[in-house]
């Protein structure tokens, strides 16, 4: 097994920044170098960045109905038919960090906003990057106790033209469908895969609480 070379965050120089376009993201170019596993140092390297900032995601599981809360909404980012045969996708219920905001403070706002759910005993899971060869964004993942029986209706903010449907699945079946790939989106099947492998604690833990 190879050594696990320890490269740190001042081990790459940024050279120069360049903002590219300020929007719902904002996407600039950074000119860099890095130091190299053989030793030395890299050439410049240019790379535009989609910066996004952090993101929360709530595995919102019922125990004793063994279920979890999933939305349903248009995603432009999946309008692409020779990829998938709809771009309204089922995701977990998730949002924007904005600043001053805390993630566990956006996983119960969103919680209520998306599916008008009451979350207990949150807690983040893991915390991850999305893609950092172009996206800019920290995912904190949270696992929380709902009553999916609450979960049902149409959500959003009507400012931000959000139209979310709740969806209450049974855990065995959205597993399911993430192994047959009609759960397709990574936040998503991350989560479920990880409550696949601790949904036996969470009802031990949980049920009848």
């Amino acid at each position: 097994m190879s050594d696990l070379q320890q490269f740190t965050q001042q081990d790459i120089e940024i050279i120069k920044e360049e903002p590219l376009y300020n929007g719902f993201f904002n996407l600039k170019k950074v000119y860099f170098k890095h130091k190299l596993f053989a030793g030395g140092e890299s050439g410049v390297v240019t790379r535009e960045l989609l910066v996004k900032g952090a993101a929360s995601v709530v595995v919102a599981y019922d125990p004793d109905a063994d279920s979890v809360v999933m939305v349903e909404q248009v995603r432009i980012g999946a309008y692409n038919p020779q990829l998938s045969q709809s771009p309204w996708l089922l995701e977990l219920i998730a949002g924007m960090v904005e600043e001053g905001e805390q993630p566990d403070e956006v996983a119960l706002r969103e919680s209520q906003e998306e599916a008008g759910v009451q979350v207990e005993h949150l807690r983040e899971v893991m915390s991850f990057w999305d893609s950092p060869g172009g996206i800019v964004e920290r995912i904190h993942l949270f696992v929380g106790k709902v009553d999916s029986q609450k979960a049902q209706g149409i959500h959003g903010l009507a400012d931000e033209n959000e139209d979310i449907r709740v969806h209450v699945i049974p855990r065995q079946t959205a597993y399911e469908w993430v192994c047959n790939g009609k759960i397709d989106n990574g936040l998503a099947v991350t989560g479920l895969l990880w409550l696949q492998l601790n949904y036996l604690s969470l009802q031990k833990e949980w049920s009848k609480m």
